[in-house]
């Protein structure tokens, strides 16, 4: 079940915990592992949700994937997460932690899809003129390769997509010849 307020409070509570104890940037590193780990293993998000696992079960299986990879206050978070039978919401509160990271440190998350992987320089161009056009210091580029998109790209930028590639013009053409206004323009 989503529930983005609760996902909301937990992850401004770690956020405002770890600012506290100065181990900000420890913990967005560890929230950054555990959200790869869950996106890499859909299993381990299944299990958190599962309501036929026990939370012992739950927790012992938390400790045997995160055994010294995280820091401690990411490590009493989850045991907190267990306790408080919210370990299923896990995965929207590390994504809502991330979300409140970029926001304190002025980060703007960009996500670009392509049909081939570009050079390092064009990301870079692509950079600059984001950060140009949006007057922003700082962009977390993530990139996707989308073979069905035949060529261009698209850019998701909080929340607005710029489309520019060759599926949506070829959707353009096909849009056009199906309503075919030059025929009803010649009766």
């Amino acid at each position: 079940m989503h529930n983005p307020r609760l996902a909301g409070r937990y992850a401004k509570s770690l956020l405002d915990l770890s600012i506290e104890q100065n181990k900000l940037e420890e913990t967005y590193g560890d929230v950054r592992l555990l959200k790869s780990i869950i996106t890499a293993n859909p299993d381990f998000g299944n299990i958190l949700r599962s309501p036929v696992i026990n939370s012992d079960k739950k927790q012992q299986i938390i400790n045997s994937i995160i055994n010294g990879r995280v820091g401690q206050l990411a490590e009493l978070f989850i045991q907190l997460l267990v306790r408080k039978n919210r370990e299923s919401n896990l995965p929207e509160i590390l994504i809502a932690f991330i979300e409140q990271y970029n926001k304190l440190k002025n980060i703007l998350h960009v996500k670009l899809t392509t049909a081939v992987s570009i050079s390092k320089e064009a990301e870079q161009i692509l950079v600059s003129k984001v950060k140009q056009q949006l007057k922003v210091t700082e962009i977390e580029l993530e990139t996707l390769i989308d073979e069905d998109i035949l060529g261009g790209f698209k850019l998701e930028v909080e929340g607005k997509l710029v489309d520019a590639s060759i599926q949506r013009d070829l959707y353009d053409v096909r849009k056009q010849f199906l309503s075919n206004i030059y025929i009803h323009q010649i009766r």
